[in-house]
């Protein structure tokens, strides 16, 4: 990937709910906004920890699943083509001498924008990492937490560990170009969808991946570099050929880098103002359930609330001098023609 840097107005940091309706909130002022997230799909929590649970206290639908309201928000900001930078982390944000910030991923993206908006959530989803010896030491060489490019398991000899949608769905889709694939898993039990579960069976039936019940062991290699993978079974240990081993073991919530980009925090939360919702350095903002103020409620709705007027501020960053006319979606012509409905 090229380091030409990416120049937008805004950059949001997080594509959960309050994510994404900021979107919306800045493109009725015309604001264009790229969206930075960690997991490999948008809705944040509410599609990576509870899509299919009801949530009863978004105004106006009396019930909603978590998917549901995802589903709805990307239709309801899709006149304004925002952009996903979906699978990575944020891991630099600095203020340049003109005002702009200029933000890093660890896919080597380089953005310029001229406001940041932090809509993280509790945090970023960080992989579990299993409880095996050393297994540091082969992280980012051979053993991945996540599937970035498909590629680099072209001929490989794959061993994925877990049980539920991730492990099966890799499962699926490396086999065709893996050397070799085994699928682990402490117990014959999946949560993971019924059909994804019978493909790999049948997959194992036709001798084209392995299954083995059991847990990971020790890992063997040198210099980073999977060599073999030795399992506890119930039957005693097993040692397979492995040149990458993906474990999904889940996902925890962690600060990650936004603790190190020196704003005020209170209890790993950020600081902001109830005007702005703009943190200790000008110019970036933090809405929904990763900030922090006086009477602060972790909401969805509260996150709703504070992307509409952090919009408001963020305006006058993007297009300073320029009068702002508040409008209301249900009269201007000028706001409807932006929503396609005019």
């Amino acid at each position: 990937m090229s380091n030409s840097e990416i120049i937008t107005d805004v950059v949001i940091i997080g594509a959960g709910p309050v994510g994404l309706f900021a979107v919306f909130e800045l493109g009725l002022l015309d604001i264009k906004c790229h969206l930075i997230d960690i997991l490999d799909r948008p809705g944040g929590q509410c599609a990576e920890l509870y899509p299919e649970k009801p949530i009863y206290d978004i105004p106006g639908f009396p019930m909603v699943t978590g998917q549901g309201l995802v589903d709805n928000l990307m239709q309801q900001i899709a006149p304004f083509g925002p952009e996903f930078h979906l699978g990575r982390m944020v891991t630099g944000l600095e203020k340049l001498g003109d005002g702009d910030f200029r933000l890093t991923t660890d896919a080597d993206e380089v953005f310029r924008a001229k406001a940041v908006v932090i809509a993280a959530g509790g945090g970023s989803f960080q992989p579990k990492r299993p409880p095996v010896e050393g297994i540091e030491a082969y992280e980012q060489k051979s053993v991945f937490y996540a599937v970035r490019k498909m590629e680099d398991f072209r001929d490989q000899d794959v061993v994925i560990v877990g049980g539920g949608d991730s492990a099966l769905d890799w499962t699926l889709n490396l086999q065709p170009i893996a050397r070799s694939l085994t699928l682990v898993h402490r117990r014959d039990a999946f949560k993971a969808a019924p059909a994804s579960v019978n493909k790999m069976k049948e997959l194992v039936a036709e001798g084209k991946i392995s299954f083995v019940l059991g847990q990971i062991g020790s890992l063997e290699g040198t210099d980073g570099q999977l060599s073999k993978v030795h399992l506890v079974t119930d039957s005693g240990e097993v040692s397979l050929p492995a040149t990458r081993l993906l474990p999904f073991f889940g996902l925890t919530m962690k600060l990650g880098p936004v603790a190190d980009w020196g704003l005020d925090l209170n209890d790993n939360l950020i600081t902001v103002d109830t005007e702005k919702f703009e943190s200790s350095v000008p110019g970036i903002f933090a809405i929904g359930d990763i900030n922090h103020y006086p009477g602060k409620l972790k909401l969805i709705l509260s996150g709703f609330h504070e992307a509409a007027l952090m919009a408001q501020a963020a305006k006058a960053l993007v297009s300073p001098g320029e009068r702002v006319v508040f409008q209301y979606t249900t009269s201007s012509t000028k706001l409807q023609k932006k929503l396609g409905v005019a």
